[in-house]
């Protein structure tokens, strides 16, 4: 081997050390930008919330929120774009309690996804079993949007999907949070708050709803998503400095019962004004800088919260 040849072959064991570079991915829809993440994303990480829409299926009387379409195969290829191998696909308020779309994209996907329906107290226990095998874990309840469930049937459904060991989803306002605070508290399953349980800004974490979301977690065995960081942002792109104040809250207090989530396809921003998903997801490198404490938020929690 000559000195060249050696030097050629330190390079490259160097080179792969440090894992692979960050590099130019194709465009996807409803996404800005096309670089990758610039962190090594760990094995079997995970998308927690994510929506998909079809103009096949017609949307809810009262939904108001009705995006383009978004489907199966333009999120796969964001997947590849930011090195995910799972994902928790969301029913949006746009198709209400109607499932079919969910339940189809679930199984499209895969035994690497999950899904969250929305459900109202009718559901009976066949629908829940068809669900479940389905690959649903979980019953999203909203106050922000019209389209879902009414909230006098969050307990109700509580209680029918608790020996199914599947949670509440819950996607409010802050303050709605704090008027609902003794009703989590009663359901017998854990809450998982959407986009950081959309406590305001400037407060973030001195909001009363950060008080309330953190005693569900210490007392309840509740989650929060870390997604959703541009919705309430007034310090805005790239880095939404307030609400990493948040995150970086809620990973000093319960690092253990937190995901993370793209939310994409972004259905609530302007088609221009898309979010960079790789700037998204690299907001939890900052957040979490520690790498097993990030893989722990990747791949450890949604395998416990979703059961992969």
């Amino acid at each position: 081997m000559t000195r060249r040849d050696h030097l050629a072959l330190l390079a490259s064991a160097a080179a792969l050390c440090a894992g692979p570079r960050p590099a130019a991915a194709e465009a996807v829809r409803w996404s800005a930008g096309t670089d990758r993440p610039t962190f090594t994303v760990p094995p079997d990480a995970t998308d927690c919330h994510h929506h998909v829409y079809d103009a096949r299926f017609p949307p809810a009387p009262a939904a108001t929120l009705r995006p383009p379409d978004a489907g199966a195969d333009d999120y796969r290829q964001l997947q590849r774009r930011l090195g995910l191998t799972r994902n928790v696909v969301v029913q949006p308020s746009t198709y209400g309690t109607d499932n079919r779309l969910l339940v189809e994209t679930v199984k499209g996907f895969g035994s690497g996804a999950r899904g969250v329906a929305m459900l109202d107290a009718s559901v009976a226990p066949a629908e829940l079993r068809r669900l479940h095998e389905a690959g649903i874990r979980g019953v999203r309840f909203g106050t922000r949007l019209p389209g879902g469930a009414p909230m006098d049937d969050l307990e109700p459904v509580a209680r029918k999907v608790a020996e199914l060991g599947w949670h509440i989803q819950l996607v409010s306002d802050g303050e709605t949070i704090v008027a609902l605070r003794d009703a989590l508290e009663r359901l017998p399953v854990p809450v998982v708050f959407d986009h950081m349980g959309h406590v305001p800004e400037p407060a973030g974490p001195d909001h009363p709803s950060f008080r309330v979301i953190a005693g569900l977690i210490e007392r309840r065995g509740a989650w929060v998503k870390l997604t959703g960081a541009y919705l309430l942002s007034k310090s805005g792109p790239p880095r939404y400095a307030d609400r990493g104040r948040l995150a970086r809250a809620y990973v000093g207090l319960a690092p253990e019962r937190l995901v993370w989530g793209s939310d994409w396809p972004h259905p609530t921003a302007p088609a221009d004004g898309k979010p960079d998903d790789a700037v998204l997801l690299d907001l939890l490198a900052e957040w979490a800088p520690d790498p097993e404490l990030r893989a722990r938020i990747l791949v450890a929690n949604p395998a416990r919260l979703y059961g992969f």
